[in-house]
């Protein structure tokens, strides 16, 4: 049988404490500013797509012993974990973009979602296209404002006892049929730490959007993240494509607020 994987807490560390801090120097080699080849194609296409995608983007790191003003490199990156010498996430040092403010986490924590990402994915800008707060609590709502556009997203959630969970989507969120999107489709939550639930390999149960609900992951009757028609209502439990913990601070949850990020 093969081992399940369960989601990661990430580090709480700092910058390093040493007098003699590091300068780092990006090369940025040929970026594809596009997020829509992230979900073209099929689950049976993702080796192929792996494959080109060891030739796309990519960052060339040179680290050097300098003597430099650490609180500049604390302002200009707002780095939270620590940068060792070893090895350093470039994606810790890319700018984020976002049209505005999220109300539901800080510039930080989207900062470390964004590392969970696909590389083509973490240059793209942050457009907020929906939240309860300004268009109302409604899934049909939710449908019309994302279906004119054709990028990969982001829904994040607030429970009422402040939890926030969701999911990053490799496809727009719409109506459909079936269940659609790619292996590239993932849970989160932030309990407090972040916790990332990536595809198992168990099945293809992505995402599958109805006038009546909204849901992402499955099997055996149990949804990762289930959402109903009134977006006030919502469960989460542990199914078989993400191997997830309840997103939520329950099972069966009550929504406070839900932003909807079109990765642009």
């Amino acid at each position: 049988m093969r081992d399940k994987k369960k989601g990661t807490e990430e580090p709480n560390c700092c910058l390093p404490n040493n007098t003699a801090d590091i300068r780092l120097k990006i090369s940025k080699v040929r970026k594809n500013k596009s997020s829509q080849t992230w979900y073209e194609g099929s689950v049976e296409d993702e080796e192929e797509e792996e494959e080109k995608e060891e030739d796309e983007d990519f960052h060339v790191v040179e680290v050097e012993d300098e003597q430099v003003d650490r609180q500049s490199l604390d302002s200009a990156w707002e780095v939270s974990s620590t940068l060792g010498l070893e090895e350093i996430n470039v994606n810790l040092l890319c700018d984020l973009n976002l049209s505005e403010p999220s109300k539901l986490l800080s510039l930080s924590q989207i900062q470390q979602l964004s590392q969970h990402f696909p590389d083509m994915l973490s240059i793209c800008n942050w457009m907020l296209i929906y939240q309860t707060q300004t268009h109302g609590s409604s899934l049909s709502t939710l449908y019309r404002m994302t279906e004119q556009l054709d990028h990969c997203m982001v829904l994040m959630i607030q429970d009422t006892f402040g939890q926030v969970f969701g999911a990053v989507c490799s496809a727009p969120l719409r109506v459909s049929s079936h269940y659609y999107g790619t292996g590239h489709t993932f849970l989160f939550s932030f309990s407090p730490h972040l916790q990332v639930y990536k595809w198992t390999g168990d099945n293809s149960y992505f995402i599958k959007g109805s006038v009546d609900s909204l849901l992402f992951g499955g099997g055996r009757g149990m949804f990762g993240l289930w959402l109903n028609s009134d977006l006030i209502r919502g469960r989460s439990q542990n199914c078989d494509t993400f191997y997830n913990d309840i997103l939520s601070t329950k099972e069966d949850f009550l929504i406070n607020e839900i932003e909807v990020w079109a990765l642009v």
